[in-house]
């Protein structure tokens, strides 16, 4: 058993969707989360400085003793190195892998949609992960830019139109090649959850990176021996790189409840 936190990060607060998942199924762990909110998005930047950046965030989260790190963004997940990733010292777990696997093994007839940030879709890593499970499955990729600002700036109703009407825009091309699953490979994604729904008339089977993450980080832990033996509820310390203000209110739309736990605003070198 071990009581050290998991460290959990993301360009910005779109983390916080594996933080409300990891606190529903492992609710007595301690949680180190942070959010790169001054450089968010990591979506439209060059492959080195998505690298840069995440090594920042890696090197800060294990520099507060945990002993798992869960890259809780899409462009990160698709983009780092396994080199990299297998090499921390701790064991490491994206978003990738565990949706692309529920992907393979939900899909009705092999037509499995992507979505995510240009980076995440360019970088391939959905297609290439889902591919190494099953052969057999064809994969329709598209970028969606804007959802992300959409998102953080909160326009998440289910009636927001300007939101739906860009969904409806990254799904056109998705939609006509008959998916009957759907990735969204970015953890802002399932803040707008209903909107895909509607969209797709519900006939999609919608994968939420954020669930399929925190039940992989349960596996791990298990196996791994690491899962803490505390018997009162964990605790979350939050870090951002930009100002706090504000933050509890965004932030209880991602997690679904009120924000509980320290807030800090952090300088990364």
């Amino acid at each position: 058993m071990d009581n050290r936190a998991i460290g959990v990060f993301d360009s910005g607060l779109g983390g916080l969707t594996v933080v409300k998942e990891l606190h529903n199924i492992l609710p007595n762990e301690n949680i180190v989360y942070l959010g790169d909110t001054g450089r968010i998005p990591y979506g439209s930047r060059s492959k080195e400085t998505i690298i840069k950046y995440s090594m920042q965030d890696i090197q800060f989260l294990k520099g507060n003793d945990i002993k798992l790190i869960v890259a809780a963004c899409g462009t990160v997940s698709s983009t780092l190195p396994k080199e990299i990733s297998q090499n921390l010292g701790v064991p490491y777990v994206d978003v990738v892998f565990p949706s692309a696997q529920e992907a393979c093994a939900r899909t009705s007839h092999g037509r499995i949609g992507v979505i995510g940030t240009a980076a995440s879709i360019r970088s391939n890593a959905y297609g290439k992960t889902i591919h190494s499970l099953r052969d057999d499955v064809h994969v329709f990729a598209n970028p969606c830019p804007l959802l992300v600002h959409l998102v953080e700036n909160g326009m998440i109703e289910p009636d927001n139109q300007i939101t739906r009407l860009t969904v409806e825009m990254y799904l056109k091309p998705l939609i006509e090649e008959s998916i009957d699953t759907l990735i969204l490979g970015c953890t802002h994604y399932p803040i707008i959850y209903d909107i895909f729904n509607q969209v797709l008339n519900y006939r999609v089977t919608l994968i939420d990176p954020g669930k399929c993450a925190a039940q992989y980080v349960k596996k791990v832990l298990s196996r791994e021996q690491l899962l803490t033996d505390r018997t009162e509820p964990g605790v979350t310390q939050y870090n951002v790189t930009d100002q706090v203000s504000g933050f509890q209110q965004t932030a209880s739309l991602f997690l679904g409840e009120t924000v509980s736990g320290t807030l800090n605003q952090v300088e990364l070198v």
